[in-house]
């Protein structure tokens, strides 16, 4: 029988060392990672078009001013993060702080049942939705920039970013099965339930791999404040923050027009549910096969600068199409190409950068990009699709006008964010 199972196991890691380029001392913490950003994902996508409706209940104006509140709000969190990496072990924090959410998660299913999705109750979960998916990810990429090397990530960052897609996939599927069946408010026990097991997911994976990074029971060291500092002191890190801002200024002209299309085209929310989860699906069954098969080979083959350029290349394309044809349905098609685009190159290009930083730079300076600069950009985006679109969106010349020149800078960004990775890539040999 025991031979039966290690025959198994053994076939097992062979099949997918054929798939992924990995190393079969690797296999079994590569599958605890690929395990936890499944939990982590399916955990959020379920939580996302609750989100997403609530969003569409809100005005133009009363959204704009929430992006303004969600960056104020990670203002506050990031320094008390700061104060948490720099005073308890890293092996601490991720448990902790997910386990926090699904209480808060909790805590929302109680406030729903009883009083539905009333407006203060809306606009309370639409910002702490938007704050607790970066924080929770951003720990998840912490803890994979500390645990792989720079050429471990180049080679499986492609399959544990499956991980999360497929993730992406079952939780809309769940989604999708469920919404017309409960009540919205009960999908956020079983998210609850999916980001424990993210936190267990992470228990074993430190585990398998105890000696990689030094002592886990260290803290991250530093003040408060150091995610914020070296952001400015260091030109590589400070091209990581322009990156991603320029990413979110530009992402989010696309997500508000989804918003202000589909608050019209849908009667009810389960409908604008529906909706929202279905483009999700559209995006894993795309994206899956490309992180399992192509995003390692074009980071190998490529180089990491091809894979962070495809994002702003379809920012690009999609602004001149929406200029063309203002529609749902276009907008939709946009955001699918650009989340495939993020899902399966730029995003992974991006968190590999990481893995040439020190222990305090994976966790705080990550922590504040993705956090701080990420609703930044989502705050300044919202300023500006309301100023220049008029309550329009794509339908004015405005909005194209000033998106377009921003997702041009934001392709030369990448490009010398690439560069500069292969530089400090070199000096690490």
């Amino acid at each position: 029988m025991t031979e039966t199972v290690n025959d198994t196991n053994s076939t097992s890691s062979g099949v997918l060392q054929r798939l992924v380029n990995v190393r079969r001392d690797e296999v079994a913490a590569l599958m605890a990672s690929f395990t936890m950003f499944f939990t982590l994902l399916c955990a959020y996508y379920i939580i996302r078009p609750v989100r997403d409706e609530m969003g569409a209940q809100i005005s133009k104006d009363g959204l704009q001013n929430l992006y303004a509140v969600v960056f104020a709000v990670m203002l506050g969190a990031v320094p008390l993060f700061g104060w948490i990496a720099s005073r308890f072990s890293r092996r601490l924090v991720l448990p902790a702080l997910y386990v926090f959410f699904a209480l808060n998660l909790a805590g929302f299913w109680v406030l729903l049942s009883r009083h539905g999705a009333d407006p203060a109750t809306a606009k309370a979960f639409f910002i702490w939705a938007s704050v607790f998916n970066l924080f929770v990810i951003s720990l998840f990429w912490s803890l994979m920039a500390e645990l792989w090397s720079d050429d471990e990530a180049k080679r499986l960052y492609g399959f544990i970013s499956a991980g999360g897609t497929a993730g992406g996939l079952a939780g809309p599927i769940v989604t999708q099965l469920l919404v017309t069946s409960v009540a919205p408010a009960n999908l956020l026990l079983l998210a609850a339930v999916l980001l424990l097991a993210s936190m267990a997911a992470s228990l074993v994976l430190r585990g398998l791999r105890p000696g990689r990074a030094g002592s886990a029971t260290a803290p991250a060291g530093g003040g408060i404040f150091d995610g914020a500092l070296k952001v400015f002191e260091s030109p590589y890190l400070a091209r990581i923050a322009l990156f991603v801002f320029l990413a979110n200024v530009v992402g989010t002209f696309f997500y508000n027009e989804q918003l202000r299309l589909a608050a019209t085209a849908f009667a009810n929310s389960a409908e604008r549910i529906k909706f929202f989860s279905g483009r999700d699906l559209i995006v894993g069954l795309i994206a899956l096969p490309i992180q399992i098969f192509g995003t390692g080979q074009v980071m190998k083959k490529l180089g990491v600068t091809a894979a962070l350029i495809a994002l702003p290349v379809v920012a690009i394309l999609g602004t001149l199409a929406l200029t063309f044809n203002p529609a749902l349905t276009m907008v939709a098609a946009v955001m699918v190409a650009e989340r495939v685009a993020a899902f399966s190159l730029s995003s992974p290009a991006i968190k590999v950068m990481y893995s040439l930083t020190s222990q305090d730079e994976k966790y705080k300076v990550q922590n504040f990009i993705d956090t701080v600069v990420y609703r930044g950009g989502d705050a300044a985006s919202g300023w500006l699709f309301s100023v220049v679109s008029g309550g329009a969106g794509f339908a004015t010349i405005a909005t194209a006008a000033t998106a377009l020149p921003l997702a041009v800078f934001w392709l030369w960004t990448a490009r010398d964010l690439g560069a500069a990775h292969a530089e400090r890539a070199q000096e690490h040999l």
